[in-house]
């Protein structure tokens, strides 16, 4: 039989499928069905109208289909759906297609990673669909092209070089009897990608990851979180960029680098939002003249896809930590556009405006969860706004166009010690490097104008360390970060767009939350913990109403399309090894039953 006889018989709507073309992708927020963008829509609300399944038959959910990739590790993807047939990707950037009806494969991309070491661990967010094209950004930093109906490679294109001249920090300078350190290595500085790619205009456009990652120390303990981030002064990694490549070539259009020359900036002594940064600054300025380069190798990764207003020509996006992360004593001033959310001109990557959140970083504050894009009305007037989900605590409201602050959330997580340096004591600071919300995407209902975010309470310890010049070896700063072992909680919370961000409500839940929501018109909010359970909760209450264990971690955004007159929820299953959430390799789609 030949292939294209097969692809039809395994799957009619693929081999039959209209394509995934920018008028299409333009219109995906109208397009109930199909899920065509990794937010669904250009301004990556989230949001789904599909609303059979709802608060009065959700407890009847059940499991339709599962499918196993065949990988037991990190996994974190946001699938896609059009016309029947659902992209995913799977850690180490494999990619599959399968029947989105009955979960049966139709093609399997297995990818050959070029790198000696990945940076990250293998985890990927999500591929983008385009001009018949399925792109995913891979862990070796490369940006690789399939064949949307065979999984075949078109072009494949080195995004950066991974594991290349970069250096990188050593664990073997570290104190090794230093009880906080003992762990073993599990990421480092480095270069690759792991968020999904965004289709617009001819382009696919993605950001590299690793650059200010610092040095990840495993627990001792099996199945803990992660146990202790450690920054060393001096030069490790590259600058981070988001760049477009021609879809159909492969070739670079434009790239915007996160660091850049004038990096240093105005030394600011509080946040754009007025708070105490604790900063020695006539130190900075002082050390500035000898780490003038320092922002050669400044980070900044890029944790997400981009939101985009294709009206405006606005792409969104924020920007990681500096690097090294939580050394700021080699990286005087700052680190413009590092801890930022960043809007360009989508056509050309010029700089329209950046706000930092958080500016000379020393905590791992990245700018991770996904922007989203909707109105808001203050004083009578309708703004076009961006909202982002903050490590900080805070849910972020700007004017699109200018990035101009219109408000801050209350905080929906608790907050001490904020922005205080690290100690050789040691200082408790929440939220910790993990964050109030890390890269999990929110959801935006526009119309009732609020916003579900994925959030968690987990504290961290914060040292500055110094190992004395011996055997001939010079001193060495360095700084660990040392996240809680008991204590965490997840909050899923509900902000009130219409009020200027004020909590709705706020649902306790036994894990940390890490993974993201979804929001439906059938007044359901869907997100899941590490141990396994995928809940619906109740959208105007934050009441639990249905949940199911997966046996693995759900650490991965849910989304929703509709087949036929039949709807479905899905997420993938497979837990988190830097969280310690028991990992696997299943994609669960649920549906009531017929």
């Amino acid at each position: 039989m030949a292939a294209a006889a097969v692809l039809a018989w395994l799957s009619p709507d693929l081999a039959t499928a209209d394509p995934v073309d920018d008028a299409r992708l333009l219109a995906a927020d109208g397009d109930a069905a199909d899920w065509l963008l990794p937010g669904r829509d250009y301004g990556a609300r989230r949001f789904s109208p599909l609303d059979s399944i709802d608060t009065s038959n959700v407890k009847r959910l059940v499991p339709k289909w599962i499918y196993q990739t065949g990988y037991a590790a990190t996994f974190q993807t946001s699938p896609l759906v059009a016309d029947g047939v659902m992209y995913l990707t799977a850690p180490f950037s494999h990619v599959m297609a399968i029947d989105a009806a009955t979960g049966r494969e139709i093609w399997r991309y297995e990818h050959k990673s070029t790198a000696k070491k990945l940076c990250c661990g293998p985890a990927n967010r999500g591929a983008a669909l385009g001009y018949g094209k399925v792109f995913v950004a891979t862990v070796d930093a490369r940006l690789v092209a399939l064949d949307q109906k065979t999984g075949s490679p078109i072009w494949d294109r080195p995004l950066a070089t991974a594991g290349g001249d970069e250096r990188s920090e050593d664990r073997g300078a570290l104190g090794q009897g230093e009880g906080a350190l003992k762990g073993e290595v599990s990421g480092a500085t480095g270069v690759g990608a792991n968020s999904a790619p965004l289709v617009f205009d001819g382009k696919a456009i993605v950001g590299v990851t690793g650059v200010g990652y610092g040095l990840h120390l495993d627990s001792p303990r099996p199945g803990a979180p992660l146990g202790a981030v450690v920054g060393v002064a001096g030069r490790f990694g590259r600058p981070g960029f988001i760049a477009a490549y021609d879809a159909a070539s492969g070739q670079e259009v434009w790239r915007f680098d996160a660091t850049r020359p004038d990096w240093e900036g105005e030394f600011a002594e509080r946040t754009a939002y007025g708070v105490p940064l604790h900063r020695d600054v006539a130190a900075e300025k002082a050390a500035a003249p000898d780490h003038k380069d320092a922002w050669k190798t400044g980070g900044g990764s890029i944790w997400h896809a981009p939101a985009l207003d294709p009206e405006r020509g606005l792409l969104f996006f924020g920007i990681g930590n500096p690097s090294p992360q939580a050394a700021g004593e080699s990286r005087p001033g700052d680190n413009l556009h590092t801890s930022s959310l960043v809007a360009l001109d989508a056509r050309t990557g010029r700089l329209v405006w950046a706000y930092q959140q958080t500016p000379h970083d020393l905590w791992g504050y990245d700018v991770a969860s996904p922007p989203s894009l909707f109105d808001v009305e203050i004083d009578g007037k309708k703004i076009a706004a961006v909202g982002q989900a903050s490590k900080l605590g805070w849910y972020f409201v700007h004017d699109r166009e200018t990035g101009k602050l219109l408000f801050k959330s209350e905080p929906y997580s608790p907050q001490s010690n904020m922005f205080r340096p690290p100690t050789s004591e040691g200082i408790e600071i929440a939220p910790g490097v993990a964050g109030g919300v890390n890269w999990s995407p929110a959801s935006i209902d526009q119309s009732a104008g609020v916003a579900y975010l994925a959030a968690m309470h987990w504290p961290a310890t914060y040292r500055a360390r110094t190992l004395p010049a011996a055997d001939g070896k010079p001193e060495v700063r360095y700084f660990s970060i040392e996240p809680a072992t008991s204590g965490m909680y997840g909050l899923l919370t509900a902000i009130d767009l219409k009020s200027g961000g004020t909590l709705k409500w706020q649902t306790r839940t036994p894990e940390p939350l890490i993974g993201g929501v979804l929001a439906t018109a059938g007044g359901l909010v869907f997100s899941g913990e590490g141990d396994g359970d995928f809940s619906a909760f109740d959208a105007k209450t934050g009441e639990k109403l249905w949940a199911f264990n997966a046996g693995a971690g759900v650490n991965a955004p849910p989304i929703a399309y509709r087949i036929g007159d039949k709807d479905y929820v899905a997420v993938a299953a497979g837990g988190s090894q830097i969280w310690g959430f028991r990992q696997g390799g299943a994609v669960i789609a649920f549906g009531l039953p017929d």
